[in-house]
């Protein structure tokens, strides 16, 4: 581990630092420059005093940002909140950053700009961290373990690099399809959306007109063409989350936006899909009114299970076993009750489908319910925790 020494100008600070990035790096990263990605990172973590380096004494301690990598948000964020701190790279220990006093700014600006390693001085008052040693490697908000990445950006290694940052803004615990499916198609389309200046907000709009055309289509009987839609739409919604942490772009309402379709949509579209049957030739299975009851309450109980297991044990219920993140891609959520629906309609039975997805709603309830019970049994022993942030 690098060795680190502290100083009176390493507490934490009340006024937030200003930034400055070092160097002019040509290479863009999903349409934006270095720059303009490390400008947004600063500014969505308080830091909003942001310029090329110029030299000049701010009379403010200094976030130093050298434009030929690429770092993780984490570790932007965690930097913004250390000064006396220098970051290096974990295989060569090559400073690329550095939250410093103003007194030491231009050295350690000069140092980042033209030295491969941190000087004896340097190391000997400010502490010199590597990114396992600054952030946490358990990522609370997107559900996993992964370390933060901190990449040379280079015209050849752009296409990894993208990768990566795309990999990362992936949630860990998910369903089946967004895992395994979409990710390949889904970077692809985000790079396409990117390059073309769509905003997430666009994207989601797309996907909103999608979702009501494939609640139409459901509830008209028109099976197969309200499948496409709703596949589309939730392809896109996606793409648009992606597109939003990879540019850096995510919003107060665009969060809303997103989100309240994804929470509303899904009742609805099992409700047209009921009441498309007869149209189509059907007849629900069990009964409409039983249908609906166990979809709107299974529903209804599934997000007040998830939101009381967060509030009881300050976890998400699906974060807490390697079992529950199993049973999280297969739960009877949106893209698994499509993919029932999906081949019950492909071999002519649209009515099977949806009394199939009406059976698992029901039982992923009851699962649910072992999950909390099991929880509360656990937690007289102490709190619980995730297994994914041991």
């Amino acid at each position: 581990m690098v060795h680190a020494l502290s100083a009176d100008n390493h507490a934490a600070e009340t006024t937030p630092p200003m930034a400055a990035t070092i160097g002019d790096n040509p290479v863009r990263l999903w349409g934006m420059s270095s720059a303009e990605r490390l400008r947004r990172q600063c500014v969505r973590n308080g830091v909003t005093a942001v310029r090329a380096w110029d030299g000049l004494d701010q009379g403010r301690s200094q976030l130093l940002l050298r434009t030929d990598w690429v770092f993780d948000e984490v570790l932007v964020r965690d930097l913004a909140k250390r000064p006396g701190t220098i970051l290096v790279d974990s295989r060569n220990q090559e400073p690329v950053a550095a939250h410093v006093s103003a007194e030491d700014a231009a050295e350690v600006a000069e140092m980042l700009n033209s030295s491969r390693i941190v000087p004896a001085d340097l190391s000997a008052r400010l502490r010199v961290l590597m990114p396992d040693d600054l952030s946490s490697s358990y990522n609370h908000a997107l559900r996993k373990r992964e370390t933060p990445f901190l990449l040379r950006l280079t015209p050849e290694a752009l296409p990894k690099i993208e990768q990566r940052m795309f990999a990362g803004s992936y949630k860990g615990v998910t369903d089946v399809i967004t895992k395994y499916v979409w990710p390949l198609p889904a970077r692809h389309v985000t790079k396409l959306c990117a390059m073309l200046g769509m905003t997430p907000n666009m994207v989601t709009g797309i996907g909103a007109v999608l979702m009501l055309l494939a609640l139409w289509l459901f509830a008209e009987g028109h099976y197969l063409p309200g499948l496409a839609a709703g596949w589309v739409m939730t392809f896109l919604d996606t793409v648009d989350g992606k597109l939003a942490r990879v540019t850096l772009t995510s919003s107060k309402w665009g969060n809303i936006f997103d989100h309240g379709i994804d929470l509303v949509h899904p009742p609805f579209w099992w409700w047209a899909w009921v009441a498309g049957l007869s149209a189509a030739g059907f007849t629900m299975p069990g009964g409409e009114i039983f249908a609906l009851i166990v979809i709107w309450a299974g529903y209804v109980s599934q997000r007040l299970q998830e939101g009381y297991f967060i509030k009881r044990f300050k976890i998400d219920m699906h974060t807490w076993r390697p079992f529950d993140s199993f049973f999280r891609l297969i739960t009877a959520r949106r893209n698994p009750n499509l993919v029932i629906l999906t081949l019950a309609t492909l071999l002519g039975r649209p009515d099977i489908g949806m009394a199939l997805v009406v059976f698992w709603i029901a039982a992923c309830f009851g699962v649910h319910m072992a999950q909390i019970v099991q929880a509360e049994q656990a937690s007289k022993k102490g709190p619980i925790t995730s297994y994914l942030s041991a």
